[in-house]
């Protein structure tokens, strides 16, 4: 098929690729542009043309493609059919293909004249491209054909259609894992090209930032997609496919960081090296949880090859890079040291050692099941206590870090300007909490959570506002303008700054709606009302309707509050035709005080039995998170236009 043509000509580019690379590694790199442009082109090509294929027989609903036979059917709407294409196992290799595809021309365009480390950073690239693209020809092809051709298919998994984020979620966070690819790629370049200092780091930062910046909000688009779809009220249950994109996300935040102390001090060299391969091996490790099957069980996993191949890849990823890491550590072993703990670098190195703890701990609680079944056949679980219990101390300390980091200068800090910097924020920061205790809230952890909270964005606040004055005064302008002066001349600080607030909004919003919800279950007959966290419920009427891909059960509940009728909630049941149960759908009342969730359990023609459940404030957690990702954003948009001529008014120190 024309398919599976395509995808051996991606497996060709991509052998293509390794070998000139090696080529211009062994002779001259004079003309590596032009050497490398057919195997480049041809990858690129090559993985449009498999994803336009995959997308074509979905559209066309053309069954004698196994893959549209198994995932698709007639009445999938558009939107869904489209998102099909990475709904399931082979058609998100594909789309990995896709991203890694333009990730590789992405480097290539960049690639300076007799540019080794770039060429290397390719051959790298071309090997994951090779093993990947090797997969979709192989134990992972979507383009086999069925026979006898059916006439319909059973359409992609319920839960996949329930929901238009589906169709951004998985897109998101591919971004980000395949984008690791590059600085992985350039780190083991610089490793193998004996090459020493900031280079590699200097070419790759924005790289990291992109996918940082997609892995962030993919993230905070699955959270919402399983708040908005799975019915059971919460975002987030330490779940391993979860627990899959979040681990990279610790790694990824960890090198960020001290690539940052690096690029400044020469700091932390080897350790940044170990994080992109820890980072990289993290994402390969990611697609082998969701992917293999061995989520579901041990057992599944033998039963493709996926699984095995998957992991196989992990394997060699980890012990190849480690490997070439060991041979030339010297390279990277020597830095300067660190003049004291009380300095900017000394807070974004136990940064680093909190987030690296806090990945130890994920990664632990989600292969501990898993290796527990392969040695000896029990199966056991980790459930949230273990991970809360863990997690919720890290978190507390990454908080009163991430307060403290700004306010400190490089090198070292004296006691009177630490207190001089931190006498403000400490003092707001006391002052909410004690307002939060002095209206009623006696939650240890929530005014914990708040108070630390208030530091950060005081602290952020607090800077700003002294960079700004000096601005006006030596440059005459208003505040806002000083102030988008100031944000504009160091973006990455600033970038970073409002990814700290983020943080702290999400923290907040987290404490406050697990801490302060309500949740009750009522069965309410028709005509009648039940009183809930300030409202009333009033159950009006069943309704029943048809939609192309579905049949729809619902019942529709009257919102009161204050005596006044403020909406209507319609939670409802949504039976597919390939699914055996009916899909639980809840239906949310959102405001920005707070949401009125109703999750139905059972409707009949006279009553209807809910669960309620009321999350004050929740609508700031998907606020908060893509504020975090506008950080990273901000960093990258601001990052092309700074200011040119920068002085001392934006020195961190």
């Amino acid at each position: 098929m024309v398919g599976a043509g395509t995808v051996l000509v991606a497996v060709a580019g991509s052998g293509l690729l390794v070998w000139r690379g090696f080529g211009i590694l062994r002779g001259s790199a004079k003309d590596a542009r032009q050497r490398l442009r057919l195997p480049v082109w041809t990858i690129l090509l090559a993985g449009i043309a498999a994803m336009l294929i995959l997308e074509l027989a979905l559209l066309t609903d053309d069954f004698s493609v196994r893959y549209v036979a198994e995932h698709h059917s007639r009445s999938t709407p558009l939107l869904f059919t489209i998102a099909t294409a990475w709904a399931a196992l082979e058609g998100s290799i594909v789309l990995w293909c896709l991203v890694l595809a333009g990730y590789i021309y992405t480097v290539y365009r960049n690639l300076d004249s007799d540019d080794r480390p770039g060429a290397a950073a390719l051959i790298v690239m071309g090997v994951v491209a090779l093993f990947f693209f090797g997969m979709v020809a192989t134990v992972a092809n979507p383009f086999t054909a069925v026979s006898p051709v059916p006439l319909d298919g059973p359409g992609p998994n319920a839960l996949l259609q329930n929901n238009i984020l589906m169709a951004v979620h998985p897109p998101l966070l591919y971004l980000g894992y395949v984008g690791f690819t590059v600085p992985f790629a350039f780190a083991l370049s610089a490793l193998a090209l004996g090459e020493r200092g900031t280079g590699w780091l200097n070419r790759t930062h924005r790289w990291s930032l992109v996918a940082w910046t997609f892995l962030t909000a993919g993230i905070v688009a699955g959270a919402w997609w399983s708040y908005s779809v799975l019915g059971w009220g919460g975002y987030w249950a330490w779940d391993p496919v979860e627990n899959a994109s979040f681990l990279p996300w610790l790694v990824a935040t960890a090198f960020i960081h001290s690539a940052i102390v690096q690029m400044r001090r020469g700091m932390l060299q080897a350790w940044n090296v170990v994080l992109l391969i820890a980072t990289f091996a993290l994402t390969i490790l990611g697609t082998f949880l969701t992917r293999s099957g061995i989520v579901a069980s041990v057992h599944s996993f033998t039963q493709s090859a996926v699984g095995p191949t998957l992991l196989a890849f992990l394997l060699f990823v980890v012990l190849g890079s480690l490997a070439l890491f060991a041979s030339r550590a010297h390279l990277v072993a020597s830095a300067p040291r660190l003049d004291s703990f009380i300095s900017r670098e000394g807070s974004f190195l136990v940064n680093n050692l909190l987030l690296t703890l806090f990945a130890f701990v994920v990664l632990t609680g989600t292969l501990y099941p898993l290796l527990v079944e392969a040695f000896t056949g029990d199966q056991v679980s980790v459930g949230r206590p273990f991970f809360d219990r863990l997690a919720t101390p890290i978190s507390f300390a990454l908080l009163l870090v991430m307060g403290l980091g700004p306010a400190l200068p490089w090198r070292a800090s004296s006691s009177e300007m630490l207190w001089r910097r931190l006498r403000g924020p400490i003092w707001a920061a006391l002052a909410v909490g004690a307002a939060a205790v002095v209206t009623g809230l006696r939650a240890t952890s929530i005014v914990s959570v708040l108070i630390l909270s208030v530091f950060i964005c005081s602290v952020i606040a607090s800077l700003m506002w002294t960079r700004s004055k000096a601005v006006v005064e030596k440059f005459g302008s208003n505040r806002l303008q000083a102030i988008v002066r100031v944000a504009r001349g160091d973006p990455a600080f600033w970038g970073g700054q409002i990814a700290h607030v983020g943080v702290a909004v999400v923290a907040v919003t987290i404490a406050v709606s697990g801490g302060l919800a309500e949740r009750n279950t009522f069965t309410i007959p028709i005509g009648e009302s039940v009183v809930f966290s300030g409202y009333v419920l009033e159950y009006e009427e069943p309704f029943t309707r048809s939609e192309p891909n579905r049949e729809v059960l619902g019942g529709r509940v009257k919102v009161i509050q204050a005596g006044d009728t403020v909406g209507w909630l319609e939670p409802r049941f949504h039976v597919y035709p390939n699914r055996v149960d009916p899909v639980v759908t809840p239906s949310i009342r959102v405001t920005p005080v707070s949401d009125l969730y109703l999750t139905p359990v059972a409707i009949s023609q006279d009553q209807i039995k809910v669960t309620a459940i009321y999350y004050p404030g929740i609508s700031y957690l998907w606020a908060g998170g893509f504020l975090v990702a506008v950080g990273g954003a901000w960093a990258l948009m601001m990052g092309r236009s700074r200011v040119k001529h920068r002085d001392d008014v934006f020195a961190h120190n």
